[in-house]
């Protein structure tokens, strides 16, 4: 051993450390000294640029170990236990990928000073509520540790991306904004009733006190996809299975992925339950939604935008936004007319909420209602697509298919507890029908109709079918053709030309029902579906017309429960089967990669036992564990000397 070191000396933690620096750690101080670098070599001789050396002769180290033994100092400074090699590691890491310490200058090698690193801790503990003290000390690294969203959180980036979420260029221009879960979770306990109701409870938590209006759609034009996604997804922030990232969502803009949610598949997704270990849907929905509307996080430790994740938040439906997070929407969008910052409607009143579907029971020991209609035995009272999606009616019931025909459950759910607004001993439906001008759905029923958003009942309804221009004694079906974005409705042999934009009936109805030629006189009801086609239907069969013809397909009628309603297969409900599955998978097409100009684009949450794996840019090559070892070893023999 050369020497030890001299406590009256200067130490070697004063100044900046950089790739030029020289550490000899044996000998006398003052321990650093100025070496100009090597000269530059070429590809195959190693990296170019300057090199910090143990010793003599001078050799490179990795800047891990430059960071290592800098925040070992802090630690020596502050008479602080020294954290482990990993955590000091991966602190740094930590520190630079959320905005508190800056990225290394490529050009000079030069990394952070003690100065930097320590106001880097401090400020990081100062926004996680601890007490600001710049050592890397336990309560600090658990705090990393945390479940989080990978969003920066301080620094000049995310400095500049806070101004800009205040602008208008990263707030939505337009109030009304679709979404659309275009896949579901694989493996979960929570089936796709569930996982979309919370999705958009968690949504009109927003739309509650903003001007903003959120509707759910079909098809691949929605401002919010809603993915649960595996591993690479291509759009440039991967998951990397359980316990790492677990969502990310992207800010609103120009680009492609402007307010995307993406969740990853192979977390626990959880609600209502007991689970700790978990990660609650609609809590980390709510937060990834804030992003998607143009909020960032802040420190408020009642937020629901505080980075770092909280756990759940109670019932969806009592759900109230702290203060704090009002007040930041309100700056971006105003408030909502019918809200203001000391009147806003209770939460818990029953009619302001659709009915939230619970958790997937064992269908298997549900028992069929004494008027439980048989789906595959019966007609129908009426056929609608909502929300890109298939909902057969029959008397007090009706069964709900996805946008790829899977029945979402075997049972049939409660007309009049899905709406609620409907009257409960009402014992059937004529027709239903979403209007394409607004998206909102309309019930007739004899000589009344009922207008609802999503599942709740306008106010003011039921009201006359006399308001479409339709004579009393109720009507037969109706459905809004996308051909010409007109509705008809049809009567005995008779139909009607409504105009939903002017909310008017063309002149010259109704006309006889001759314009699809090969379908029946008289109709049950008849719908738009997702492949572009018309379908009739009457009794228990139905009609193919694609519009280019307006006649019906050949091979057609066909029957409507073994084609719709799969009562020819062996069934198992669609949330939990693994067709269901498999084509859950191949529906999630490829996504194109990401253009953001930089990751404030996007914001992703990690959880509790996230690995604080180093990025990239903070290792040139394999890290060179062993060397860091033993440089941690030697800063330990130095320290008992």
């Amino acid at each position: 051993m050369r020497g030890a070191l001299r406590s009256p000396a200067p130490s070697a933690c004063q100044g900046p450390v950089a790739l030029g620096d020289a550490v000899d750690i044996w000998g006398p101080a003052p321990l650093i000294q100025r070496v100009p670098p090597p000269p530059r070599r070429t590809a195959q001789e190693g990296a170019p640029g300057t090199s910090m050396v143990l010793a003599a002769p001078a050799q490179p180290l990795p800047r891990e170990m430059l960071l290592l033994a800098l925040v070992m100092c802090l630690h020596e400074a502050f008479g602080a236990p020294a954290p482990s090699a990993e955590d000091l590691l991966l602190g740094v890491d930590w520190l630079a990928r959320f905005g508190y310490l800056p990225p290394p200058d490529p050009v000079s090698g030069r990394l952070q000073t003690q100065e930097e690193l320590t106001k880097a801790i401090k400020a990081m503990q100062q926004f996680g509520g601890l007490k600001a003290t710049g050592v890397l000390d336990e309560q600090t690294v658990e705090l990393m540790k945390t479940p989080r969203c990978s969003l920066p959180d301080l620094g000049e980036a995310e400095g500049a991306r806070r101004r800009r979420s205040a602008s208008p260029g990263t707030k939505w221009s337009k109030r009304n904004l679709s979404w659309r879960v275009r896949t579901f979770p694989r493996e979960s306990r929570l089936g796709h009733d569930t996982v979309r109701a919370l999705m958009y409870y968690a949504l009109k938590v927003w739309s509650d006190i903003t001007p903003l209006n959120f509707h759910e759609v079909a098809g691949n034009n929605a401002d919010i996809q809603i993915d649960f996604s595996r591993a690479e997804h291509n759009d440039g922030y991967p998951f990397d299975g359980p316990g790492g990232t677990v969502a990310h969502a992207f800010f609103p803009g120009e680009h492609h992925t402007a307010g995307d949610t993406h969740f990853d598949d192979e977390e626990s997704w959880t609600f209502r339950s007991s689970d700790a270990h978990g990660m609650d849907l609609f809590a980390v929905a709510v937060h990834e939604f804030g992003h998607s509307i143009g909020l960032t996080h802040i420190s408020a430790i009642e937020s629901i935008m505080r980075p770092y994740y909280q756990g759940p938040v109670g019932d969806p439906l009592k759900y109230d936004l702290p203060y704090e997070d009002k007040v930041r929407i309100w700056q971006l969008y105003g408030v909502r007319e019918s809200v203001s910052p000391t009147n806003r409607p209770d939460p818990t009143s029953p009619e302001d909420h659709p009915l939230l579907p619970e958790l997937p029971q064992n269908r298997s020991t549900i028992q069929p209602r004494k008027d439980e209609p048989n789906r595959c035995n019966t007609h129908f009272d009426a056929v609608a697509q909502i929300r890109g999606e298939a909902f057969f009616f029959k008397g007090r019931y009706f069964w709900r298919l996805t946008r790829n025909k899977h029945l979402v459950s075997l049972q049939p759910a409660q007309i009049h507890r899905f709406w609620r607004g409907l009257p409960p001993n009402m014992d059937s439906v004529d027709a239903v029908y979403e209007r394409t001008t607004d998206h909102k759905i309309v019930f007739f029923k004899g000589d009344r109709y009922w207008l609802f958003k999503d599942n709740n009942v306008e106010e003011g309804f039921p009201r006359q079918i006399t308001d479409f221009g339709l004579p009393l004694g109720g009507i037969d079906a109706a459905f809004s053709w996308a051909h010409n974005e007109k509705t008809y409705f049809f009567k005995d042999h008779l139909y009607w030309r409504y105009d939903d934009h002017d909310r008017r009936m063309d002149p010259g109805y109704p006309a006889e029902n001759t314009l699809w030629k090969g379908i029946p006189g008289t109709l049950d009801d008849a719908m738009r579906w997702a492949d572009g086609a018309t379908y009739f239907f009457r009794g228990k069969e139905y009609w193919k017309v694609v519009d280019s013809s307006m006649e019906v397909e050949q091979g057609y009628p066909k029957t409507i429960a073994r084609d719709w309603l799969m009562c020819g297969d062996m069934l198992s409900d669609a949330p939990d089967s693994e067709n269901n599955r498999v084509g859950a998978r191949s529906r999630q097409g490829p996504h194109e990669q990401s253009r953001s100009e930089n990751a404030y684009e996007v914001c992703s949450c990690t959880s509790s036992t996230a690995s604080l794996r180093p990025q990239e840019w903070w290792l040139p090559g394999p890290p060179s564990f062993a060397l860091v070892v033993g440089l941690w070893i030697a800063v330990l023999r130095t320290r008992s000397l």
